[in-house]
């Protein structure tokens, strides 16, 4: 065999080892490159970033951690999240924390407590290696609490059969404060681009970007502020270093001298990946967390916007050159209409565009699509911000746009009382399963199909498992129809006040196409 024609089958089937080509042949040998249909087996691994929940004296935070029960036949694996490493004095954020966030008073069943599991949160200590919360079982969540004002930030890695789907809550309960309020976040996958239309630096909001790095070397950072007029000046937010294994909050205000009341943020990393989210405070209304929304696109879905909602403001940006035009329109109860004055948006190229929807749902469960109108093919990012209540009573919560739920989504920390899942068709009529998985503490799973009609929002009670102690978690899955997107608002009751916050439910990319390999030694013949 001639040694160019060896080298060449090498080469092939080194390619074919990394690409995952079925059969290859070389070349002029009268063979062709074959390639199986590829197969959607389970991921082995995955990651998650929580960010640190509060620096309030009265927040109480849960840890809801879930994988739901699947097909994979690989090793047991494991499933916990660790403290992140605090920073030492000279490394902190460059901003007074202040007067963050809140927790979460709930039926907690026999959940842990934390407070031993975790740093001393002092700062140039070294992260408790002890994990604060590991899962056990598939298809039933795993519980702890924590008061602690200076509760760290968790990394989290899921391997074997833990991987799939892994999510967890972190939901926290500020009970008082001027940004009192519920703050749930399904703890967030690191990346290297993110978008949060949606933020402010106005003086009534104390926004902070946090920036987790789960690596064991340090990430660089950039933060973009965008208002209505276009760029934010900020040097401050150029080169930021994320040390490895750490969390970096920072006060988003203090990146500018610009005071704006709607600002898109946009995170990315020079080097690394980090885990980016915004938690968002405003005096006298509430407080939550800002998760990022979904890639830039010309038609955005906003799910679950709640019926008694009172005010409901649209952000939404356009990243690219042009300008955007798009179509607004709620996904109501029975129909999709467009709001009254309100059926189209012009968005500037770079800036910030906002409109006050007020009380666009009227009493019915509702979401927001966002299509490109026919002269404008602009891909956009956007976001809701969502209040509830009025005066003292107010409270806000924040509605990103999200992809649809597909082959299965999972949200964790429901109780037996406040959990809505709202369920939005923006196409053709679909029909899901919901799984109510058993409780942290006890009780047995329950399942229901429900159909959502081409164009509307379904808004549902789910089921309780039956003889739920503790929070549970729930699964959607596509069974047929068009694309469904999700979300579940939480509300607990709170010194007079229905804090809630709401969380978008993606595909949990619990699967992968793995191409189908065989072995071919014919490449070898001379």
């Amino acid at each position: 065999m001639k040694s160019t024609s060896l080298s060449l089958a090498a080469g092939a089937a080194a390619l074919a080892a990394v690409t995952g080509f079925a059969a290859l042949t070389v070349p002029g040998d009268g063979g062709t490159a074959e390639a199986k249909a590829a197969a959607r087996l389970p991921v082995e691994r995955s990651s998650l970033l929580c960010p640190e929940p509060s620096m309030s004296d009265l927040a109480e935070t849960t840890y809801t951690s879930f994988t739901p029960e699947g097909e994979s036949g690989g090793e047991a694996g494991t499933a916990e999240l660790k403290s992140a490493d605090p920073l030492p004095a000279d490394e902190d954020a460059p901003a007074d924390k202040g007067d963050k966030d809140g927790s979460d008073k709930g039926d907690k069943g026999d959940s842990d407590k934390a407070d031993g599991d975790k740093a001393d949160g002092g700062k140039g200590g070294t992260a408790d290696t002890k994990p604060v919360i590991s899962l056990k079982d598939l298809g039933k969540p795993s519980t702890v609490e924590t008061s602690k004002s200076d509760a760290p930030a968790l990394i989290g890695t899921a391997t074997g059969r833990q991987a799939p789907g892994w999510t967890t809550q972190q939901t926290t309960v500020a009970a008082a404060g001027g940004a009192r309020g519920l703050l749930g976040l399904s703890c967030t996958a690191p990346d290297t681009d993110f978008w949060f239309p949606g933020a402010s630096t106005a003086a009534a909001r104390q926004d902070y970007v946090h920036l987790t790095n789960p690596d064991d070397t340090a990430a660089v950072a950039d933060i973009e502020l965008y208002g209505a007029e276009g760029p934010l000046e900020s040097d401050a937010g150029e080169g930021i270093t994320v040390p490895a294994g750490s969390s970096v909050p920072i006060l988003i205000s203090t990146l500018t001298g610009e005071a704006a009341e709607n600002v898109a943020v946009h995170v990315t990393t020079r080097t690394g990946r980090v885990g980016a989210v915004v938690s968002a405070a405003e005096d006298k209304v509430g407080s939550d967390w800002l998760t990022r929304s979904a890639d830039p696109a010309e038609t955005l879905v906003l799910p679950g916007i709640p019926a008694d909602a009172t005010s409901v403001r649209l952000v939404a940006f356009a990243p690219g050159e042009d300008d955007a035009d798009v179509k607004v329109q709620l996904l109501g109860k029975n129909a999709t209409f467009s709001p009254a004055g309100n059926d189209t948006l012009h968005i500037k190229s770079r800036m910030t565009a906002s409109v006050d929807l007020k009380d666009v749902t009227r009493g019915e469960p509702g979401s927001i699509r966002l299509t490109s109108t026919d002269g404008s093919r602009t891909p956009v990012v956007a976001a809701l911000r969502v209040v509830r209540g009025s005066g003292a009573e107010q409270e806000l919560a924040f509605i990103p746009a999200t992809g649809p739920v597909g082959d299965r989504a999972t949200v964790a920390d429901n109780r037996a009382k406040g959990s809505v899942l709202s369920l939005s068709a923006p196409g053709a009529t679909a029909k899901v399963k919901v799984t109510a998985s058993a409780g942290s503490g006890g009780g047995e799973k329950a399942a229901k199909t429900y159909t959502v009609k081409g164009g509307t929002t379904l808004a549902v009670t789910p089921e309780v498992p039956a003889g739920l102690k503790g929070a549970y978690a729930l699964t959607v899955e596509t069974e047929s129809g068009g694309p469904v997107h999700a979300a579940r608002t939480l509300t607990l009751a709170e010194g007079g006040v229905s804090m809630f916050t709401v969380q978008t439910m993606p595909d949990d990319g619990g699967t992968v196409e793995v191409p189908a390999v065989e072995q071919d030694l014919s490449v070898l013949d001379d």
